[in-house]
């Protein structure tokens, strides 16, 4: 066989050789056949064009439709029927095309079940359903005479090569495609939000333009890149707290419907990631999954774990990639919009074009009929015998009368005169014709200005189709900022822990040994042995550490609260060294010695503190030589807290005996700084958003939403917060909180002011009426408001007062029903600065140094030189 794939006549057999006339040879074939296919797939199938934003099936549906629109709705089948005289493929694609735009609810009005974008159900067939133009369809995507024609496949029909399409249609519904070396995926995006930017554009400004989902959501555009490759936008699901043990979900990602959901959830269930009792799917015209958790497991939590586990979360890869001139580009959406709003202004300019030149042929024939009738020309050729003469006699008579008009006459035009029958010579009012035609030369003006100010008049195209058919078209996606969740953090602990500490194994299938602590499968765990060791490794069935584990725990990484205590002897004969440490970062499965390296060291005090405590421990010396005092106290506190590498402080060089706990220390780190980022309504310690305040392990949010619940919780960093927050703050027991609000039930306002009786539970602080409503909060310690009054018809408005609610009323139980502010009728409560008042300061606790361990080195000089200094 030759290099080039063909075959030498030598391997051919007699036959083979001389059956037919020549050898085909297939290598070109095979070459041109690809690429062909490839440039019909991406051409003709699967990307949309940049003038009017269609695939040719779509294309060719719209072209159908509106040569069969009459105003009444025409069946599915009928129409894909119409349609397969344009387009060479089966009808399942063409109806299935038909649905999707149906379904996009823009450019098809649609009757019967055309499916269900929501939980995923498919359209009735064909042959149920109907469908005809929508308005803004007939407005916006058909003009035939400034239309483009081209045969179809079989050469019977004339079909469009582009819809003269005045908007930016592709980036309204969105487009989706997998092609042959190429795919596309532009998002939709806001219909009112298009025209906006549209205008902004033509008037020079900057635009921003971020997708906008018809299956709402919240949405994370912060790298969505114009649409471009390498762009991604995070979408979640909206889901709310319904009480302490059920979730709703009311919206759901883009890409996905209430089955796939509800499958997602059930698996992360199966796979012991969230613990899930039951779902409801109460779906209908609008999203309502039930989620039912299990009493004691967290709402808050179970969200986030929702996010991080099921498809409640998921991410989208724009790729932006039109048709023009025939060729596949990669434009960003500023880009795209930027192109199509510039078309819909040549096509507009090419419609005013047309409409001028029709209102101006109107003006000259109708110029023309008024002077043939008014001057009676028609009388000259009542003595013509012959045709041409008749065309001759009219001309001649129109000669002295057509100096004003703005083009010759023609044959054509003296034709026409012909055709006026008598009826309307005999009819012909002057007035009227006079009326006419200043009315055109009024429209020929009107269009001639519109030409020279051709952007002002897009501009206010734009307007009107925003005021025509924007209303119900808001945006439904909310664009926010979303906090990354920690998969770790939130996954539920589906299995247990077990050691077995001579052996050095740590395991969840070693059920006979010595249980630790639940965990979850992705949990990483460390372990410390009492040779100084310390691993962190991935949970599994059984893993092996070293012999002789003082210490099991799951890892939480950037931890830099939880301290270590050690105690330990280095080496054989060695002195005995004290060092407090985190760990906050580590190469997982590797061996971390804690001393300094020599054989035989051994830890001979171990202890993991939360929060930093600082313990006092007795130590006890082994009778040696002429040692004197063979016990004394050691405090954790006066021990700085340094890195995992740091060498420590000598105890002491003589051996020890034991070392005893004598009592139990508190934390020696500075209470911890939680700040409210609004932006992603998450606490954090990063120091994004507002300083709530410096937390202790006691202390406590008060938070307070516009429904009047109030109540206490833990700053827990995966606590969610309700939309209608008005108070979030740390709390002061002794702080009193005063409430205004409006008692539905008498009509009234009242003031109350009290402290709070029952942390951890959520209150209602105004009246159960169904009408009543919280007006004011104020959690200042003296607190001043000014009433506004509603001004009486016929009377003087009543000047504002003050009121010192300190002095008004005095501290009362959270359920009272407070005193009456007034019984006139108010127009506003305005908060004005309190009165001073000097709170009693608290006691800082000791600062702390901690050194972060990343700073430290472990080199052997290093640890040799540090924290060599004896405690005694």
């Amino acid at each position: 066989m030759e290099e080039n794939g063909e075959l030498n006549d030598e391997h051919l057999s007699e036959n083979e050789q001389y059956e037919g006339d020549s050898l085909t040879r297939v290598t070109g074939m095979y070459k041109d056949w690809f690429l062909d296919y490839a440039s019909y797939v991406i051409l003709e199938r699967a990307v949309p064009a940049i003038e009017d934003g269609f695939k040719p099936v779509q294309r060719r549906i719209m072209h159908s439709l509106k040569e069969l629109d009459d105003g009444r709705y025409n069946k599915v089948a009928n129409v894909v029927g119409h349609t397969m005289q344009y387009h060479p493929h089966g009808d399942a694609s063409i109806a299935d095309a038909m649905v999707q735009i149906g379904q996009k609810d823009l450019l098809i009005d649609t009757q019967g079940n055309w499916g269900n974008i929501l939980t995923g159900d498919s359209a009735a067939a064909s042959r149920y359903i109907e469908a005809r133009l929508s308005k803004f369809a007939l407005d916006v995507v058909f003009s035939p005479k400034i239309t483009e024609w081209q045969l179809s496949y079989d050469g019977r029909k004339r079909e469009p090569v582009n819809l003269p399409v005045k908007f930016p249609l592709v980036l309204a519904q969105g487009a989706e495609g997998i092609a042959v070396g190429l795919s596309t995926k532009i998002l939709p995006h806001n219909f009112n939000e298009l025209i906006d930017a549209s205008i902004k554009h033509l008037r020079g400004q900057r635009f921003k333009l971020f997708p906008d989902f018809p299956t709402a959501g919240i949405i994370d555009v912060t790298n969505y890149n114009d649409g471009l490759r390498g762009g991604k936008v995070r979408v979640r699901a909206r889901i709310e707290s319904l009480d302490k043990n059920t979730l709703v979900i009311r919206e759901i990602p883009f890409g996905s419907n209430t089955s796939s959901l509800i499958d997602s959830i059930l698996k992360a269930n199966d796979k012991g990631k969230i613990k899930v009792k039951k779902i409801e799917d109460n779906t209908a015209a609008e999203v309502e999954i039930l989620v039912h958790i299990p009493s004691g497991i967290s709402p808050d939590k179970t969200i986030d774990a929702l996010y991080a586990f099921t498809a409640c979360e998921s991410s989208i890869s724009p790729l932006s990639c039109i048709i023009e001139d025939n060729k596949p580009i990669f434009l960003g959406i500023s880009e795209v919009l930027k192109r199509s709003t510039d078309n819909t202004v040549e096509l507009l300019r090419q419609e005013l074009e047309i409409q001028l030149n029709e209102l101006e042929e109107q003006w000259h024939f109708s110029s023309l009929e008024r002077i043939f009738i008014e001057n009676r020309i028609y009388r000259d050729i009542e003595e013509e015998e012959t045709w041409e003469g008749v065309i001759a006699a009219i001309d001649k008579g129109l000669k002295p009368h057509v100096k004003h008009l703005k083009r010759a006459v023609t044959e054509d035009d003296i034709t026409r005169l012909t055709e006026i029958r008598i009826k309307r010579i005999s009819k012909f009012d002057l007035d009227k014709a006079k009326q006419h035609i200043e009315s055109l030369e009024e429209r020929i003006q009107e269009t001639k200005n519109y030409l020279e100010n051709l952007i002002d008049f897009a501009i206010d195209y734009f307007k009107n189709l925003k005021k025509k058919y924007g209303k119900g078209k808001e945006r439904k996606s909310e664009i926010r900022i979303f906090d990354d969740i920690e998969a770790t953090k939130v996954v539920i602990r589906n299995t247990k822990l077990y050691v077995n500490r001579e052996e050095g194994f740590i395991g969840t299938s070693l059920r006979r040994d010595e249980y630790v602590t639940d965990c979850s499968d992705i949990d990483d765990i460390i372990v410390f042995t009492k040779k100084g060791g310390m691993m962190v490794t991935k949970v599994d069935s059984k893993t092996f550490i070293d012999k002789n584990i003082i210490y099991v725990a799951v890892f939480k990484k950037k931890d830099k609260r939880t301290t270590y205590n050690m105690i330990y002897k280095d080496g054989r004969g060695g002195a005995s060294y004290i060092k407090r440490f985190n760990v906050t970062s580590i190469t997982r499965d590797k061996m971390y010695d804690l001393t300094s390296g020599k054989a035989s060291s051994d830890v001979l005090y171990f202890s993991a503190n939360p929060n930093g405590e600082a313990e006092v421990v007795t130590v006890h010396l082994r009778q040696s030589g002429s040692i004197k005092k063979l016990k004394w106290d050691l405090d954790f506190a006066d021990v700085l807290i340094k890195g995992r590498a740091s060498k420590g402080n000598i105890v002491t060089k003589y051996p020890v005996k034991r070392i005893e706990l004598k009592e139990k220390g508190l934390s020696t780190l500075k209470p911890r700084k939680i700040w409210f980022d609004e932006v992603v309504q998450r606490l954090n310690v990063d120091g994004r958003g507002e300083l709530l305040g410096e937390f202790r392990a006691e202390d406590m949010l008060l938070l307070a939403n516009q429904r009047g619940f109030v109540k206490t919780i833990a700053p827990d960093l995966n606590t969610r917060f309700d939309d209608d927050m008005i108070v979030l703050e740390k709390w002061n027991p002794k702080k009193p909180i005063s409430v205004i609000y409006y008692e539905g039930g008498k009509d009234r306002y009242y003031v109350k002011r009290f402290l709070i009786e029952n942390p951890n539970k959520e209150e209602l602080v105004i009246s159960e009426h169904p009408k009543s409503q919280l007006e004011l909060i104020s959690m200042d310690w003296r607190p001043i408001v000014e009433l506004e009054f509603t001004k009486l018809r016929g009377k003087e408005p009543r000047p504002n007062e003050n009121v010192d609610l300190e002095s008004f009323i005095a501290i009362k139980g959270i359920k009272a029903l407070g005193n009456q502010l007034t019984a006139l009728k108010l127009k506003n409560v305005n908060a004005l600065d309190p009165l001073p008042f000097e709170e009693a300061e608290t006691q800082e606790a000791e600062e702390i140094e901690v050194v972060d361990e990343e700073n430290v080195t472990s080199s052997d000089d290093d640890i040799g030189k540090a924290d060599q200094t004896s405690l005694f």
